[in-house]
């Protein structure tokens, strides 16, 4: 009995001298390592990296940029069922210990002791915050004490809530989610708090290891450890044993889900990217911030729509240049044609398929899916054969004729279900503007951004061609010339050496049509009276008249070529130019990005655009004092011509808003407008009178040989753009005009954007009058003229000869003013 006594004495005297040198020995760590442990407090301002989010104006999400995919949310939004998960996947014990597991810590020790090897860390979440916000991810002894220490650290400054928020939001889940809000829309497209019990409990078991237990790369493993974390979760009574039941016979539902994008406006996006980087640097990657465009998400959508629709007709009336490839079925195994198929990106809405069976109405195709579907001949029998931009083969009679097993092919869904189609090889770029300030509403740069991510909105320069001339009769308007002005449309020849000698240019039908209004040379689109019309007015004073719309300087040849539209200008240049006639005559800027904010909502940036404001009393009052001003230091009237385009003293509204430059004087404005719509009401934009309105106004515009096709139109309100054209310039085919090929595209649009909205005119300002004129002479009609018509004038311009009657002499005109 006594050894028995002697024995547990000396035993506890061991556990007394064993637990002081364990004191010791702690103590020892603690002021060896403490020195090195970063201050926890920090973790109250930790900043996680989160990616630039660009929106649409009614803030619906275009784009993501940055590698980490995170969206951190609080502690208060957590589902309670996935905090349950957590706990029984990573540490059941967190609400009970002080950052520490002990047993997990001896398990740790003893497998060190054993192994010779740390094979687990025995980490609890607290220590798993304390290594992903502080420490490398080796494995050593050394760290691990360290780790312990900023665990217990930390929990001594924050709250259970707090640490559980920085875990949730920091851990990496695979496939670029960082935190759990973004493993949810990764893995099922939701957010967490949309997510079941089975679902919540596999993204619970990816901290362990992402890859491993990834439910998309490896869903059986993924499956196993979803599985054990639910029976945990039942063990610890978390969950009922109903809710085990139900949960781990739910099969594996997660796959990819990119970005949740809402509008699919990628040119618009990179538009933004890079300006946002030229500002903020590397920065717009990891900070969270916010920027929020210009773009309205229906225009954008019905923009988007437009110019495939408009592309698609287009390869469609050039002829079916055969599949993409073609592979001989006996010799390759379906695997890997099923393979091949889904690795082939659709593009546009157009998806590949493979033709499997082929008969004299219609096809079998096997899809990227691993469906198969039938393309009947509703969907095959436009494809004649293509033979060059201006021929195509015989029209088809059945589909054997087009198709052939083995044929990879390019396919869109219709109202009227599949329809055979093909990439297109040409290009187009379609702009929609706020006359009004300058704000882009729409903006697509090509067929789709991830064929070819060549921005023709704003990097194409191309020649306008006709749509130029809205610019040249504005000019002419604001020197004197009328709406009922007569210049004749004949035949010329210039000697130029700019133009590399003899130029004898030509209307596009290759007609001459004599004396022509002003009115009527604008809606039928006739070239030599262009050219006549800048010659009249000054090749240099028509160039800098048209300068002021926006165009580059060096991109404006110094010639009368200029009259037919030889400048190089880009689709958005040209669409700004127009909008400025839209909104009354006023020089606005576009801009796409209206404001950006920091991760806390705070601004830092937001747009002050110049405004087109002729009824602004600021603006009022200015061009009162300017006009007493020039009546006091002169008795002499300067131009129209020089009062539209010199510049404007810098205005601004009373809440601190630029007022926008005028360019053409009201008068002007309204006139040019008036002839504009009748480009729609019967000119070569006629096709547009399929929107049945009568506020449409604008102008096509082809370049020579048809390489160039366009059309730009407007209300007061809306002002878009529409361009056609291939890549390398080339012929786009005898038919192909600005009224055939770009046309549609602005109606399809317009159709959308202008839905419910009333027609909207400027309106008439103050000094315009009307008089009945003779539409030969431009003269007064005479009494009982049958086919005389109202024309508007600036009231001192109408005119004051009334024309001859039929028959009565007259003297001929002088070639002076034929020419004019």
């Amino acid at each position: 009995m006594r050894i028995i006594k002697k024995i547990i004495k000396w035993l506890m005297a061991l556990a007394a001298i064993g637990l002081l040198g364990a004191v010791l020995a702690a103590g020892g760590i603690y002021y060896y390592f403490s020195p090195q442990l970063p201050d926890a407090e920090t973790l109250r301002e930790v900043e996680f990296q989160t990616p630039l989010r660009v929106y649409s104006a009614d803030e619906k999400l275009i784009a993501e940029f940055g590698e980490m995919r995170r969206t951190p949310i609080s502690y208060a939004d957590i589902p309670q069922h996935f905090i349950h998960a957590l706990q029984a996947a990573e540490d059941a014990r967190f609400f009970e210990h002080q950052g520490i597991d002990l047993r997990g810590l001896f398990r740790a020790a003893f497998q060190l002791a054993t192994s010779g090897k740390i094979q687990s860390g025995g980490s609890t979440i607290t220590m798993q915050v304390a290594k992903n916000f502080f420490l490398t991810r080796e494995r050593t002894f050394e760290r691990k004490f360290v780790e312990i220490l900023l665990a217990l650290s930390i929990e001594q400054s924050l709250s259970k809530q707090e640490i559980l928020e920085l875990y949730i939001n920091k851990i990496y889940l695979g496939h670029r989610s960082y935190g759990i809000q973004a493993a949810a829309q990764v893995y099922y497209g939701k957010t967490i708090d949309q997510l079941n019990i089975a679902q919540l409990a596999m993204i619970a078991g990816l901290p362990k290891a992402p890859s491993a237990y990834n439910p998309i790369t490896n869903p059986q493993r993924a499956l196993e450890r979803r599985n054990w974390i639910l029976g945990r979760m039942q063990e610890l009574g978390f969950i009922t044993t109903t809710d085990y039941s139900d949960a781990v016979n739910q099969p594996v539902t997660a796959s990819y889900h990119g970005a949740d994008i809402e509008i699919p406006a990628p040119y618009v996006a990179e538009m933004v990217r890079a300006e946002l980087y030229e500002t903020y640097g590397e920065r717009i990657y990891t900070e969270g911030m916010k920027a929020y465009t210009t773009i309205d998400s229906t225009m954008q959508r019905s923009a988007n729509q437009a110019l495939r629709t408009a592309l698609l007709a287009y390869t469609e009336r050039h002829g079916y240049r055969g599949p993409e490839q073609h592979f001989d079925l006996t010799e390759i195994e379906p695997s890997a044609l099923q393979k091949k198929l889904k690795a082939t990106p659709a593009y546009g809405g157009l998806e590949a398929a493979l033709v499997k069976a082929v008969d004299d109405s219609e096809a079998t195709l096997l899809l990227g899916d691993g469906s198969e579907t039938t393309l009947r001949w509703s969907g095959i029998s436009w494809a004649r054969a293509y033979k060059g931009v201006n021929s195509t083969g015989s029209e088809p009679i059945k589909a054997s004729e087009v198709l052939a097993v083995g044929d990879m092919i390019r396919i869109r869904q219709t109202a009227e279900g599949w329809r055979l189609s093909q990439l297109p090889e040409v290009q187009g770029a379609f702009i929609a503007i706020n006359p009004e300030n300058g704000a882009i509403q729409s903006l697509t740069g090509g067929f789709s951004f991830y064929l070819n991510k060549f921005n023709r909105a704003t990097q194409a320069y191309r020649q306008p061609g006709s749509n130029i001339k809205p610019f040249l009769y504005s000019a002419a308007l604001s020197n004197g010339y009328t709406p009922g002005s007569v210049i004749n449309d004949a035949p010329v020849v210039f000697h130029d050496v700019s133009l590399e000698g003899n130029w004898r240019p030509e209307n596009d039908n290759g007609k001459f049509g004599g004396p022509t209004r002003l009115r009527e040379a604008l809606y039928r689109s006739r070239n030599l009276i262009s050219i006549r019309l800048m010659r009249a007015l000054g090749i240099e004073e028509t160039r800098n008249f048209i300068l002021g719309f926006g165009f580059e300087e060096d991109k404006l040849p110094k010639n009368l070529s200029l009259s037919l539209g030889s400048a190089d200008a880009t689709p958005l240049q040209v669409a700004t130019g127009y909008a400025s006639i839209a909104n009354g005559g006023f020089k606005i800027n576009p801009y796409i990005i209206e404001s950006v904010l920091d991760r806390e909502g705070l601004p830092l940036f937001a747009a002050n655009p110049s405004i087109a404001c002729g009824s602004c009393p600021e603006r009022q009052q200015a061009e009162l004092i300017a006009q007493e001003l020039a009546d006091m230091a002169s008795n002499d009237t300067a131009s129209e011509a020089q009062a539209s385009t010199e510049s404007d003293p810098q205005l601004v509204t009373l809440t601190g808003q630029p007022l926008a430059e005028r360019l053409l004087d009201e008068r002007t404005a309204y006139i040019i407008h008036d002839m504009m719509r009748d480009v729609i009401k019967k000119g070569t934009g006629r096709r547009a009178l399929a929107l049945k309105r009568g506020d449409l106004a604008g102008k096509t515009g082809t370049t020579n040989d048809q390489k160039d096709s366009w059309f730009s139109g407007f209300t007061p309100k809306l002002s878009a753009t529409a361009w056609v054209g291939f890549d390398q310039p080339s012929h786009l085919g005898k038919r192909e005009w600005g009224s055939t090929a770009a046309l549609p595209m602005w109606i399809d649009f317009m159709g959308d954007a202008l839905r419910n909205i009333p027609e909207s005119y400027l309106p008439e300002p103050a000094g315009i009058a009307t008089a009945l004129i003779d539409p030969a002479t431009g003269l007064l009609a005479y009494e009982g003229q049958k086919n005389a018509y109202n024309e508007i004038f600036k009231e001192e311009q109408v005119p004051t000869e009334v024309a001859p009657k039929p028959g009565s002499e007259v003297a001929p005109p002088t070639s002076e003013e034929l020419f004019r």
